[in-house]
Formats: C-alpha cells, structure tokens, sequence
C-alpha cells in the first residue's frame, strides 16, 4: 500500500505521465521491499508552487506506508524521486521535499476495511 503522491508547478501536457508513473512505482516498490501491485502513484501537475520565493519548477511529495519506513530507504527514495523528477521533468534535485509518513495498517483504508 505504499502511496507516493507528487505535486509540482510543471505543467505535464506533452510529458509522458505514463513513463513517471511506471519508473516511480518500479521505484518505490524495490526500495520498500513491497510488491509493485500494491504500490500507488499520484502525480499532480501545474500547481502553483513557490520554493525559495521562486515559482521555478519545483515539486513536493508525500510517501505513505505501512512499515519499511527507515532512515535508509528514506534517503534512497528521496534520491531516486528526485533523479526522476530531475530527468523527467527539468525539477531541480534542491527545489523538491518529500514527507514520508509511517503508518499503522489501522489507520490506512482499502477494499472497504483496513490493513
């Protein structure tokens, strides 16, 4: 169930969402250690997004999981996000954040009930 949700300020007309949405699921599916089929992707474009006072392309994400939440896979991630971004959508690896949030399967919903 881990979910990885990204906004930027770059507008993806013209960008293949599909290729970002593939690379980052294979991504984060490998770093945590989930199956792919479990992991989700969000990607939110043209949102307007100041970063250092400047509305040059940035993006933040969130990452949601239940375990495999760890100082190490957390600055993998953070690379790897941000090496996709980079290549992907010209966002600089400095004008991106990523949050991530590890969560009891109480408290994450799916198939009508919970994990």
């Amino acid at each position: 169930m881990p979910t990885l949700n990204i906004s930027t300020n770059v507008p993806l007309d013209g960008v293949s969402t599909s290729d970002i949405l593939k690379d980052a699921s294979r991504t984060v599916a490998r770093v945590l250690g989930k199956p792919e089929s479990y992991v989700m992707i969000i990607i939110n474009g043209a949102v307007p997004i100041s970063f250092g006072g400047s509305e040059e392309p940035a993006a933040y994400g969130e990452l949601v999981s239940i375990g495999a939440i760890s100082p190490d896979s957390n600055k993998k991630l953070s690379k790897a996000i941000a090496e996709l971004l980079q290549s992907k959508l010209a966002v600089p690896p400095n004008r991106f954040y990523i949050k991530f949030y590890d969560v009891k399967g109480s408290n994450f919903g799916w198939n009508g009930s919970t994990f």
